[in-house]
């Protein structure tokens, strides 16, 4: 097989692990085990706990210590057991637990898998900038196949995402140890600066009023980002309540119509150097915060019978909200921030984002549904989506008032 081929499949497989459960867990758990939505709120936040730090400290033991192949092999298997166990468990409090040792494991694999990538593609001699988008959109098309196994088996509701999830890890812990030898660069070199490593030094950014803002309203857009993944996929099926709709395709195939969010956000990142160039940075962040207004308005709106269209909209639109921040905003950094602290100040972005932000949202949304738009175990959809609608628009308005920057076409 071709590197090039290999490294595909592997980018198909890391993002199979993920999307076998990740829209479809709230399915599972409100409507099989029905459980609370404040600790499904914790449960969503090991992402977030495991991104501050763990990316950054399974890096530094690649660049010092084990090969990334092989060390990316191992933390698959892992987090594969991990996935494993979920299936036995009867009690929500261990149930968060085990899956905060899933996302241990898990969440530094993203990063390892570019490190691995990367490493491939220059030892054997080719242009990275080229090779390597052709390759990661495969992980999306893997995240969007996983999604659709799920759903088409009628297995949203049930374990056996979880038994899909460790299947697919388990096979790429094994297929790891395969790649091409990736050995730690900083091997035998003077030790490394543990603080430079997990982004810390970048943390002097804060001082600059800019910035600051930009870390922060970064924060807001990540907890944002949570929303849909952790109630997107439990609201269309919640349609099943409601007698007119329990025997429509989105309560049947509410997964499928998920992924066309997926399907979207490929498709905008080709969009991203053309916006960037015309309206600059701020504008291109405005328009994703725009697009999480209507994310989620059109959610509160939709229904599956007239209003059918304003669900399918919510989804296209998602790849404007997510592509048009997270992709925008890594290019701020790059083109605004002295070379010596780049990496630190994307590290920063990440954990803003991936890390606080995410916990702030899974947290502070399972709260709230619990508290003020859960009723006997009926959850008003409506008034959950506009309230987070609310939230968009006034995130939106801030930052139009408050972050200034001057765009140079």
């Amino acid at each position: 097989m071709g590197l090039k081929f290999r490294l595909t499949v592997m980018s198909f497989l890391q993002f199979m692990i993920w999307g076998a459960w990740l829209i479809t867990i709230g399915v599972y758990w409100f409507e099989t085990r029905q459980w609370g939505g404040t600790e499904f709120g914790a449960v969503f936040s090991t992402l977030g706990i495991a991104s501050i730090f763990m990316p950054a400290l399974f890096g530094i033991v690649a660049d010092k210590w084990v090969n990334a192949e092989k060390l990316y092999g191992i933390l698959h298997i892992l987090s594969g057991i991990a996935m494993f166990s979920l299936t036995l468990v009867d009690d929500s409090g261990l149930f968060f637990w085990i899956m905060l040792v899933a996302m241990f494991f898990y969440m530094p694999t993203i990063a390892l898998s570019n490190s691995v990538a990367y490493t491939a593609l220059k030892s054997n001699n080719l242009d990275v900038v080229k090779a390597f988008p052709p390759i990661r959109v495969w992980g999306t098309i893997g995240f969007i196949a996983a999604m659709w196994i799920t759903n088409l088996t009628g297995n949203k509701a049930t374990e056996v995402q979880f038994y899909f999830s460790a299947a697919f890890s388990l096979l790429l812990g094994v297929y790891s140890f395969t790649l091409p030898a990736c050995p730690p660069p900083m091997k035998g070199t003077k030790e490394l600066n543990i603080a430079d490593s997990l982004g810390l030094k970048a943390f002097k950014l804060f001082a600059n009023y800019k910035m600051a803002l930009f870390f922060v309203f970064s924060m807001f857009l990540g907890a944002a980002l949570q929303l849909t993944n952790m109630y997107g996929d439990t609201y269309l099926t919640d349609f099943q309540k409601i007698p007119q709709y329990a025997d429509s395709f989105v309560v049947k195939y509410s997964t499928i119509i998920m992924s066309i969010s997926q399907i979207s956000e490929t498709l905008f990142i080709l969009a991203i150097p053309f916006f960037l160039k015309r309206f600059g940075i701020k504008n291109v962040m405005l328009l994703s915060m725009a697009a999480w207004v209507l994310r989620f308005g059109l959610f509160g709106l939709g229904n599956p019978d007239d209003r059918l269209w304003m669900i399918l909209l919510s989804m296209v639109v998602y790849g404007m909200a997510f592509d048009f921040f997270n992709i925008s905003g890594s290019l701020f950094i790059e083109t605004t921030t002295d070379s010596s602290i780049r990496s630190s100040a994307q590290g920063l972005f990440m954990m803003m984002t991936n890390g606080f932000g995410a916990i702030m949202g899974s947290f502070i949304s399972g709260v709230l549904i619990d508290r003020f738009f859960t009723t006997d175990g009926i959850k008003n959809w409506e008034g959950i989506w506009f309230t987070f609608t609310a939230y968009s628009a006034v995130i939106m308005i801030l930052f139009a008032v408050l972050f200034k920057h001057k765009h140079v076409k």
